[in-house]
């Protein structure tokens, strides 16, 4: 019975922990998820710890990407039922790191409340690298519209994460010793206060200008929201349709606004084969004086390479020549979605059934590192759909000139889910971050533009075809986390470690000595 009661703990507190992200954004469940999670690992009998944790990350990322069912059954023609199987694979397979967690914490019966979040902060950084990761519902996100959001332009949502599991650890040590062993209590009161002291250096740095606006670069920029059903988005009949609704969104803003931004893959179709609309487009850019960026499907026939781009019309440093759109001004996505973009093991896996042929699933990669694109003198650096999740990719492109970030997506793959929710956080943390604005476009939402603390300036209504204009200033200066990415976390860490190790050393000293 004892057994049953762990597991439902477990369970409903893995659960808990999606309420912590976007769209529900509460994010105290994220300390209530950890502190179940640090309770039911704590079981005497070490197999029910471990089945625990395990269950734990099976209950929150079952539900945490529910969403990617959409994708599979709706465009990738999978029966509903092998849909919900496939995530709940994928989530077996993503609370292998939460089990790992559990059994280095067991394994070498760690008890220091500060080594709780050097463990979890080596088990994420493996979900996030291994097979090319995956760091999706990293708790630290949660804590974005907390008062701990300062501790972002510091140590990055990695820092964020870090700070979630130690304070998780410090309530969670403070609940036990006051049931338990009350007269230990003085010491779960100075690791509160050390907890506390942290939580100040959040609010101080919260109050911190690292970066300042530039009212004088600011931009006209508009963001056109086709809203395409994902249904028609690859069908060739509708094709025309689509580019007429761009065209319209485009004309009816050419000369009032500096800069158009358009979707990923806005135009269904290889950019090679329109060229005619992007001829009239570079035409009409020049002659208003508007510049556009395009969510493009190109191919370089130099080096035979489908890409996932962004491409510049209308800049006039770099015009787009006729016929030659290898020429233009582009950014072409590097971090690419297995299975989405592109199947592993591709010979053996495609033969297999409809999950494994996703439209547009044969791209390539872009360099790691590129250039940020340009319009009216102002650098954006930019990221496609996923890899606005990666801000360490991000930290390491922004330039000394970066004026905004940029993001293009088409959350349309996963429909009227939490999914698009989870995504637009994500992308306020990396604003956040690096304390740049950003300039959201999506096909059918949650299109936005986002200040440098990571706020939603203004945001266009999903599933609606819109158009949303904002003048945006861009920001100078950097965040400790745009210098030095996640460097001095990982010397924390470390620091961590090595004073953990010399009080055991010192502690072993003293008892031999006194034998």
């Amino acid at each position: 019975m004892n057994n049953i009661f762990t597991y439902i703990i477990a369970i409903l507190t893995g659960a808990a922990g999606v309420l912590a992200f976007s769209p529900f954004d509460l994010w105290g469940f994220a300390y209530v998820s950890l502190i179940g999670l640090l309770f039911v690992i704590k079981n005497p009998q070490k197999k029910t710890a471990l089945l625990s944790a395990f269950l734990w990350g099976l209950s929150f990322f079952s539900i945490g990407v529910s969403w990617l069912h959409v994708s599979i059954h709706q465009f990738g023609g999978s029966p509903l039922w092998l849909s919900y199987i496939l995530v709940v694979v994928l989530a077996a397979y993503l609370s292998l790191y939460p089990l790992l967690f559990a059994y280095i914490v067991r394994r070498f019966n760690v008890t220091s409340l500060a080594i709780f979040p050097v463990i979890w902060t080596f088990t994420e950084f493996l979900r996030g690298w291994i097979f090319t990761g995956f760091p999706w519902l990293q708790f630290g996100y949660t804590q974005i519209d907390s008062p701990f959001y300062g501790i972002a332009p510091l140590f990055g949502v990695t820092g964020l994460t870090f700070f979630v599991m130690w304070a998780s650890a410090v309530i969670f040590s403070g609940i036990s010793t006051l049931i338990q062993t009350p007269k230990k209590l003085p010491v779960a009161l100075v690791n509160a206060l050390l907890l506390l002291s942290v939580g100040g250096l959040a609010a101080l740095s919260s109050q911190k200008i690292f970066v300042k606006e530039v009212p004088e670069k600011a931009l006209t920029v508009t963001l056109a929201q086709g809203n395409i059903e994902q249904n028609l988005k690859w069908d060739p009949q509708y094709l025309y349709a689509t580019l007429d609704i761009y065209r319209k969104l485009i004309l009816e803003h050419l000369a009032t606004s500096d800069l158009i931004v358009l979707p990923e893959s806005a135009l269904p179709a290889l950019e090679n084969q329109l060229q005619p609309f992007y001829q009239a487009l570079q035409t009409a850019t020049q002659e208003k004086g508007t510049e556009v960026l395009i969510g493009s499907v190109y191919h370089d026939e130099k080096s035979d390479k489908l890409l996932n781009s962004i491409v510049s019309v209308g800049n006039s440093a770099q015009p787009y020549q006729a016929g030659n759109a290898a020429s233009a001004m582009r950014y072409s996505k590097h971090h690419l979605v297995p299975f989405g973009e592109y199947v592993p093991l591709e010979n053996l896996l495609r033969p297999l059934g409809s999950v494994f042929n996703l439209p547009m699933s044969a791209f390539q990669s872009g360099d790691f590192i590129q250039k940020p694109l340009l319009a009216k003198g102002r650098a954006l650096t930019p990221a496609i759909c996923y890899e606005i999740i990666l801000g360490s990719q991000l930290q390491q492109n922004l330039q000394p000139n970066t004026d905004f970030l940029l993001t293009v997506s088409n959350d349309a793959w996963f429909g009227d889910s939490i999914g698009p929710w989870q995504h637009l956080q994500m992308a306020r943390m990396r604003a956040l971050e690096l304390g740049k604005p950003l300039i959201r476009a999506t096909n059918t939402g949650i299109s936005v533009f986002i200040n440098a603390q990571g706020k939603v300036i203004s945001q266009a209504p999903q599933f609606e075809q819109t158009a949303l204009t904002e003048k945006i200033a861009p920001t100078e200066g950097k965040t400790p986390y745009a210098a030095l990415g996640d460097k001095p976390l990982y010397l924390l860490a470390f620091i961590f470690v090595m004073l953990r190790v010399l009080a055991i050393f010192i502690k072993r000293k003293v008892l031999k000595s006194a034998v």
